[in-house]
This record gives C-alpha cells, sequence and structure tokens, in this order.
C-alpha cells in the first residue's frame, strides 16, 4: 500500500500561526522549480500549482522526506507552508470577487 500526503495529513501538521509558503520554502532553499520537480519525480507545473496553493502536494512518504530535505524544513513546516499557500490563494480568490462585484446600494 502506498502511503500518500494527503489534506488530512497536512491538517494534522498544520500550525495556526502564518509562516512561509511553499515558494518561500523553495527560494529559502536557493532552489528552481525545475530542480525541485526532477528530484521529487513530479512536473515542474506540480511544484508551481503547490506554490500557487492550487493543489497540494500528493506525495508518497518518501517524496516528503525528499521534499524535506531539499526545502530544509521539518514536514510539521511543510505541512503549515503547504496550508499558507491554500489560504493566500483564497485570499487572492476572494478579493478578486470582491472587486469583480460592484457594490449594492
Amino acid at each position: 500500500m502506498v502511503l500518500v500526503a494527503t489534506v488530512n495529513l497536512l491538517r494534522y501538521f498544520a500550525m495556526d500561526k502564518v509562516g512561509m509558503d511553499m515558494k518561500q520554502l523553495r527560494l529559502r532553499a536557493k532552489l528552481r522549480t525545475v530542480d525541485v520537480a526532477s528530484r521529487v519525480g513530479v512536473g515542474e507545473s506540480s511544484v508551481r500549482n503547490w506554490e500557487k496553493g492550487r493543489t497540494i502536494p500528493k506525495l508518497t512518504i518518501d517524496k516528503v522526506a525528499v521534499l524535506c530535505e531539499l526545502y530544509q524544513c521539518s514536514i510539521a513546516e511543510l505541512a503549515q507552508a503547504a496550508q499558507e499557500s491554500i489560504l493566500q490563494a483564497d485570499v487572492k480568490l476572494d478579493l478578486g470577487e470582491i472587486s469583480d462585484n460592484p457594490a449594492v446600494e
């Protein structure tokens, strides 16, 4: 059976305080998206989608370990970063909806 990091795992390890997002973790490690993608064995678009909060990393445990090693972070920090990316995407979506709808008087 393949163990997969799911939303529940991310929520379990995620912290409530604001922290780094997925892109900030990558930049802190001085890596390009292509570097992360090739080392983890996913497409570069997957890494970009994680960073934009469109998707969460759905990886086997060994790939999560590789990602943590690349980003030089704990699984809790990785989970928090994934959650932060999603929250930022939600905020951008909400702001977009607000600006697209004229105020009703």
